[in-house]
């Protein structure tokens, strides 16, 4: 038998007949009874032994073969049996690292689908406007082109290529924030000053579409975070709200301060968002039902991973036709 070729069953066996012997040499020097009774209880333990032994072989068995299975990528599978003992703890275990396998396993399924997406986005977004050159590039080779014409597709292309330089920097950026290498600062940001900073580089847009800015809010509000990375999202929410604001539209920065949090919100009265479109504003590539045809859809999802970094948290709410409004909030660390 298979089971008797095993080293530690034999190795058990030679210790079983050696306490057997000398259990019954004990027994038979005082008497022939006590001899066969030492030698009975001797061989019912070695039996016993031997019968619980092979019983533990066999689910060891079991278990290399459970093993085998998970190692093939049957996850589901559920050793657990519910019981006591040392092996029942060993199955408990077993199964724990099968979940973990199983959801490590669906993470980096559901990661490889995300990347082939974001692949394609790209492409898509990168193939939009390189087709498009390419077309005005053929139209400028003809000598005889008008040169107003020469100069407006000249200015389409520059266009065009500074849409492409913004979208591979902005993506740039977003994969340092999901791969974690970016540090964020941890010092004290006065947000007036943050909000300035923010709104400088959209002055001069908002001024040719006559939008009105208002801003409101103290000047010792703070928190702790990183300026230049918050700035970032700032931008990117501000540009959001103007590009969806019409001409002598206005646009609301205002910000508040409390022992729990420090909050930024940013309001417009532009064309709003649907109801069903607000859970997936934040998700990368999305483009709502109002989205402008040079949307690229990674600035509002950049604009959430900086701020959530950072202890904090962006929500929305909207109504069509009157306009959206941002809740960014930093929470406060109570030491």
């Amino acid at each position: 038998m298979r089971f008797f070729r095993n080293q530690e069953v034999q190795r058990l066996c030679v210790l079983l007949g050696v306490v057997a012997a000398a259990a019954s040499a004990v027994g038979f020097v005082r008497d022939l009874w006590t001899g066969l009774a030492a030698l009975g209880g001797v061989l019912a333990a070695a039996v016993t032994a031997l019968l619980f032994t092979a019983w533990r072989y066999r689910e060891i068995e079991k278990l290399a073969g459970f093993l085998k299975r998970i190692a093939g990528g049957e996850y589901a599978l559920d050793v657990r049996d519910n019981e006591e003992g040392e092996l029942s703890i060993l199955k408990s275990e077993l199964y724990k690292v099968t979940a973990m396998l199983s959801e490590y396993n669906e993470r980096l399924r559901q990661e490889k689908v995300a990347l082939s997406d974001s692949m394609a986005d790209i492409s898509h977004q990168l193939k939009t406007p390189l087709t498009s050159m390419l077309v005005m590039a053929d139209l400028l080779q003809d000598s005889n082109l008008p040169e107003e014409n020469r100069r407006e597709f000249t200015g389409r292309i520059r266009a065009q290529l500074e849409r492409i330089e913004w979208l591979v920097s902005s993506l740039l950026k977003l994969s340092k924030l999901d791969a974690g290498v970016v540090e964020m600062k941890t010092d004290i940001v006065n947000v007036p000053a943050l909000v300035e900073k923010a709104i400088s580089p959209l002055l001069i847009p908002m001024e040719l579409k006559d939008q009105v800015l208002e801003l409101k809010g103290d000047e010792g509000v703070y928190f702790t975070g990183d300026a230049h990375w918050t700035a970032e999202a700032l931008i990117n929410i501000l540009k959001n709200c103007m590009e969806h604001t019409p001409n002598a539209g206005r646009l609301q920065v205002t910000w508040t301060g409390n022992p729990i949090y420090t909050e930024i919100q940013i309001a417009d009265t532009g064309e709003g968002i649907f109801r069903e479109e607000l859970p997936h504003i934040f998700t990368r590539f999305y483009r709502g039902k109002n989205a402008h045809e040079d949307s690229v859809g990674i600035g509002l999802a950049m604009a959430k991973s900086i701020v959530i970094r950072q202890n904090g948290d962006i929500t929305v709410d909207s109504t069509p036709g009157k306009g959206t409004t941002f809740f960014i909030r930093f929470y406060k660390t109570i030491v």
